[in-house]
C-alpha cells in the first residue's frame, strides 16, 4: 500500500470524516448509520494515506505520484 493522498486530501478526509462520526452519536435513528460508516471510512484512510477507491481508479493527489 503506497500512499495515494495528498495532506490537504487527508485533512478535508479527517475533518470531515469527524464530523459525521459527531453527527452520527449526537443524533438518532438513520443519521447513526449515516453518518457512522462513512465517518469511519473516511477518518481510517486519512490516518493511512491510502485510499483504495482512488487506487482502483489509478488516481493519486500525492505529490510523489503525479
Amino acid at each position: 500500500m503506497t500512499t495515494n493522498e495528498s495532506i490537504t486530501d487527508r485533512i478535508i478526509r479527517a475533518v470531515l470524516g469527524m464530523a459525521l462520526l459527531i453527527a452520527a452519536f449526537t443524533l438518532a435513528g438513520v443519521w447513526t448509520w449515516i453518518g457512522g460508516i462513512p465517518g469511519t471510512v473516511l477518518v481510517l484512510t486519512a490516518l493511512t494515506g491510502f485510499c483504495p477507491l482512488y487506487a482502483l481508479l489509478g488516481i493519486s493527489t500525492h505529490r510523489a505520484h503525479k
